[in-house]
This record gives structure tokens, sequence and C-alpha cells, in this order.
């Protein structure tokens, strides 16, 4: 896949098959549109694009709402439209200039002029341009001109079933990472490195992988205890994550940590990159009357999470 920042005064891609959006978390619903796409430019013997925005337009338009938390860091996402076989990504710098043009400039100074568009593809709901002017109807008046193809995506083909990234976000916030996995159609992934901790988890048989996530805007699930599938060192091993305050070792509440327990694993893997796939909630986190309450409580959770492995 070609990733292109911004437009360049003629862009390298013939016969652009566009479809726009921000795409977090390039979910079943994204992925539906992208199908779509990917098929209808090999029909044509065009390429497929997606034109989106970085930073997410509500971080501009609404700076004072710093809680907006994506599901995806830039990486991750753009690894993901690699995958499903996507051939161009643009990513326009969004800014309140860009905010403020209008439907119609948008239209013929971005796709006709900028790409020189074949085909518009869009779903059943998408609108664009200042005030959100430019919307399905808006396009077929180009598109009855000539200018290029439209192609609705309607709602019953994107799912039955309403799927947003707004949706998807509250689910991984309140803990329901099947919910969110399922509107995934892929497993929610945090990508961090392995910095050093404490070594509390050491001192009951138990020791941690303390991951830092760098981008800040990614979002972190629910405090609790997880059944994670961690890659590092291009292995993939089982373990079990919790996320929290750790309040059983500590009084503090300043920052939530992230640390995963490997099964059956004795490396040192400080300052490695790694990805973790986050698959079932297993309890919240809670604080125990002392370190040994905490042991017992690890060894059951580590019990049910290789239950859920299948592992012995």
């Amino acid at each position: 896949m070609r990733i292109f920042e911004g437009l360049t005064e003629k862009m390298p891609i013939k016969n652009a098959v566009v479809t726009i959006g921000t795409f977090d978390g390039v979910h079943l619903g994204h992925q539906e549109i992208l199908k779509t796409l990917i098929s209808e430019a090999e029909k044509c013997g065009g390429e497929s694009v997606l034109l989106t925005f970085y930073p997410h337009p509500r971080m501009v338009l609404f700076p004072e709402n710093s809680d907006l938390q994506l599901l995806q860091t830039q990486t991750e996402k753009l690894e993901k439209l690699a995958s499903i076989g996507l051939q161009n990504t643009v990513i326009y710098p969004f800014s309140k200039e860009f905010a403020d043009l209008s439907a119609e400039r948008f239209v013929e100074d971005i796709l006709m002029k900028g790409f020189q568009v074949k085909m518009v593809i869009i779903g059943y709901d998408h609108q664009f341009g200042h005030n959100r002017e430019g919307n399905l109807a808006f396009l077929k008046s180009y598109a009855d001109k000539g200018c290029f193809e439209l192609l609705e995506i309607p709602a019953e083909q994107i799912d039955e079933v309403y799927i947003s990234s707004s949706k998807i976000r509250k689910a991984v916030l309140g803990g329901e990472i099947s919910v969110a996995n399922a509107c995934l159609g892929a497993p929610f992934e945090l990508t961090g490195s392995v910095v050093k901790g404490l070594q509390n988890g050491r001192k009951i048989g138990f020791p941690t992988a303390n991951i830092h996530i760098e981008d800040e805007q990614k979002i972190i699930p629910a405090t609790g205890v997880y059944a994670v599938t961690m890659n590092v060192r291009s292995h993939s091993y089982h373990g079990m994550m919790n996320i929290g305050w750790r309040p059983t070792i500590t009084e503090e509440k300043s920052e939530r940590k992230i640390e995963v327990h490997l099964f059956d694993f004795q490396d040192e893997i400080y300052g490695e990159s790694c990805a973790i796939q986050v698959l079932e909630f297993v309890r919240p986190e809670h604080k125990f009357p002392n370190l040994e309450a905490l042991k017992d409580q690890i060894q059951l959770d580590e019990a049910t999470v290789r239950a859920f492995f299948s592992v012995s």
C-alpha cells in the first residue's frame, strides 16, 4: 500500500476510485466499504484510494474537548488498511481552514482536480464540507453531469446493527472487550514498548512486562484483568494483563499501569516493541488486604485465563 502525506500536484494514481473518512478502528462497517472500493477499482482497471485525515477532525474543531481517544494509532490504522488490500491511502492534514472548505470546493479542487477521480464510493450517511453541506445528493449532482461515477453503500450492506467507532470506544472503555472485538472483526490491539517497572510481580512469583503506550490519544480499556496474546520478538505468547492503579501495592492513583504476565516465559524483553491483542475481560481490579491475598487471586486469574486458551 502506498501512503501519501497530502496531495501532490499530480497524484500518481490511475483511475482513482475514492472513499473518504477517518476510519478509526477500521471496523466491520469500514471493511465493507473498503471491500467494495477494492472490487470496483479492479473492475475498472483503476486503483483503490482512501482519503483520510490527520489529526482527527474533532481534535481540531473542538480543541477544548480533549477527551477524544482513538481506537487505533496512525501506525495501527495504516497496517490494518494494508492488510485488507487497499492500494493507496492519502492522509490529508486537517485544519480549521480545511474545515471551512465548501463542499463544492472539496469536490472540485480535491476529488476532481487533485485525484481526477473516476468513482466516489461513500457510506449511506456520509457528510462532508463546511457545515457538512456535502452529502449523497450533492455528489449525485456531479455524477449526473458525468464528472465521475458514484456508488452508495447502503446501511443494510454495512451491517444490520449499526456499527460506529463511537460505539466501539464505549465498549472498550466499559470493559466490554468481546463486544468491541465483534464490531472490529479482530481483537482490539495495544502497541507499545516494554519498560522497567518496580518488579513487584517478581516478588510474588508473577513477573510482568510493563507496557508504555506512546500515543496519548490511544484509547485504553477499562481497569481490570484481561486474557491477552502478546507479540514480541516475532513470537506470540498467551498471558494475562492488568490495567489499573495497583491499589494493593500503592495508595497513589496518578497514572494507570499496563502490566502483562506471559505464561511460561522467562526472557528479558526491556526496550522491545510489542503488540497486545486484548481478547477477554476477566474481572475488575480490586484492593486486597495484603500481597498474599493478591497472589491467591492472581493464581485464580491464571487458571481462568489458561482455561480460556485451553492451556494446561
